[in-house]
């Protein structure tokens, strides 16, 4: 079974430049057309109220409603481009998404860092994640490391899995890889193989398969193995560089480092275990 852990659906289309099929390219109709012609059983939608779409939470929800054997939902809660981004009130809106959206995790995307993980508030969000049973996906760069290090010691039961190969770039130094593999000390941290256009720059996207960013997912696999790896793909964002199948490739084909048997955990198998161990879907 293949599994999607990232993926978004627009009601519009959110990036530049502008498309002549705004309502359709991003679609949760699109998605489901790409995942049936690539063999991809199921996919997380990660949610974003960016550009466009400020009511994206409640249509990854309705797409989650609708195909609810195929689709999951990790809500946007106070993303770095809402203006709650790290502001008082954080754990009332993430028990809020998890008593009205029927979601798996959340999503939580980060700008610089700014300290706010291991404020009081930020340690209270990210405990009511624990007993929520709620996965924190978050998109972050290497510099928070030290400050998810303390969260994920501090809550042992929160499932914690990493946008994009923890952010690090192809021209960044080695220590970059370091810091975000230092976190496979900690076993409720997981690791998205995905995102290899952005390791690269947009502006080199067309360099496919990105062999630049080979020795990003190989320090990541061989610090994390397979049973904490996750792949996908970030439909639709990927157009900007590569097809679906493409995005699917990278990893099945190209990744030759990847030991035979491994692959199955790391295309679903992974990915399938923590989806099933988090909230129970509450479809309303």
């Amino acid at each position: 079974m293949i599994v999607d852990s990232h993926t978004h659906a627009w009601a519009r289309w959110p990036y530049d430049p502008e498309v002549p099929d705004e309502a359709t390219k991003g679609s949760v109709e699109h998605l489901i057309h790409e995942m049936d012609q690539n063999g991809v059983a199921e996919a997380v939608i990660v949610s974003a109220r960016i550009e466009k779409n400020p009511l994206n939470n409640e249509y990854g929800a309705a797409a989650v409603r609708r195909y609810p054997n195929r689709l999951h939902q990790f809500a946007d809660v106070d993303c770095v481009w809402s203006p709650e981004y790290h502001t008082p009130g954080a754990v009332d809106r993430l028990g809020r998404a998890a008593d009205t959206l029927p979601i798996k995790g959340f999503t939580h995307y980060v700008g610089e860092p700014d300290g706010w993980f291991t404020t009081d508030e930020g340690k209270a969000f990210f405990s009511l994640a624990a007993e929520r049973r709620l996965i924190a996906s978050i998109a972050m760069g290497p510099a928070w490391a030290p400050a998810l290090a303390e969260v994920v010691a501090a809550n042992p039961d929160l499932v914690v899995l990493l946008h994009h190969m923890g952010g690090i770039r192809s021209t960044a130094p080695r220590s970059d890889l370091d810091a975000i593999a230092g976190l496979a000390r900690y076993p409720n941290v997981h690791i998205k193989l995905s995102g290899f256009h952005y390791a690269v720059g947009l502006e080199n996207g067309w360099d496919y398969p990105h062999p630049s960013a080979m020795w990003i997912a190989e320090g990541l696999y061989d610090a994390f193995g397979p049973d904490r790896l996750c792949w996908g793909s970030d439909f639709p964002a990927l157009s900007r560089a590569m097809t679906y199948r493409q995005a699917l490739e990278i990893v099945r084909l190209h990744c030759r480092f990847i030991k035979p048997g491994d692959l199955e955990e790391i295309l679903g198998g992974t990915l399938k275990r923590l989806l099933n161990a988090a909230a129970p879907l509450r479809i309303t």
